[in-house]
């Protein structure tokens, strides 16, 4: 058998897989709070001698354990309200809070720390280190928590089988298939046991087979207890979410049918 034949394999195997029960993952408190909670936000930019308005007013609650999916043209905001939402950047105006914790506010040490602690990020590209192993990438991920190696390995391990990658630990990504590649980045961002998960189309790189695999692993981890939040352009992706949002200049609209 070839080995782009013995890669489809294994991705058909993953793919039938049934999803363990994640006992370390985060659980969302559920006191009928939102996760976050956006009043009036704005981002204004200053480009080239002219002001560039991002984000217009933005008023927004997300749930714990919701998935969510933005839609909305290029140049909408949907990678600036992304942005706020990981703690990347922060609100011209307005408030953002994550969990009760205000944003817009926060020091940049509390914002790295929250970055390290409560968010996870999974990109289209999937920006893993090519000369490292797939458990070695999903340890980077742990290094500003400062846990013990025992500790380290332990996690590393328990999310790399919470994707179905548990015999893939020691591959490198040129030896893992797109969709194995992208199960390493989710692993990489569910390791540190974060409350949210911001997916900035994780699956624009994969084919049809690939990306319902993707969603399906990702609607297990929002049925877990993660919140999950999704940028993506594809409709039928959208239509996975439990709720969608359109960002459309630099204002957000629930679409949710």
């Amino acid at each position: 058998m070839s080995t782009a034949e013995t890669t489809r394999a294994d991705d058909q195997k993953e793919n039938d897989m049934t999803m363990t029960d994640p006992t370390q993952t985060a659980q969302p408190d559920h006191d009928g709070s939102p996760l976050y909670r956006a009043v009036g936000v704005t981002r204004t930019y200053a480009q080239k001698g002219r002001t560039v308005k991002a984000l217009t007013g933005v008023d927004l609650e997300i749930m714990p354990g919701e998935f969510v999916t933005i839609q909305g043209p290029t140049g909408g905001g949907k990678s600036t309200l992304l942005q706020m939402l990981g703690a990347l950047d922060s609100p011209s105006t307005g408030s953002l809070r994550l969990n009760g914790a205000e944003l817009a506010s926060a020091s940049a040490k509390e914002l790295s720390r929250i970055r390290a602690e409560e968010i996870g990020f999974v990109f289209q590209a999937f920006n893993l280190i090519p000369t490292l192993t797939a458990a070695e990438n999903v340890n980077m991920a742990l290094e500003p928590m400062r846990l013990d190696k025992s500790e380290r390995r332990t996690r590393v391990a328990d999310a790399l089988e919470h994707v179905g990658l548990a015999d893939r630990g020691d591959h490198l990504p040129t030896e893992l298939s797109g969709g194995q590649q992208q199960r390493v980045a989710i692993a990489r961002a569910i390791v540190k046991r974060p409350r949210v998960l911001l997916a900035d189309e994780p699956t624009g790189n994969l084919d049809e087979s690939m990306r319902d695999e993707i969603l399906t692993l990702l609607q297990a981890l929002c049925a877990e207890g993660i919140t999950v939040i999704m940028v993506t352009h594809d409709s039928a992706v959208a239509r996975r979410a439990t709720r969608r949002l359109r960002l459309s200049k630099g204002t957000v609209q629930d679409i949710t049918r």
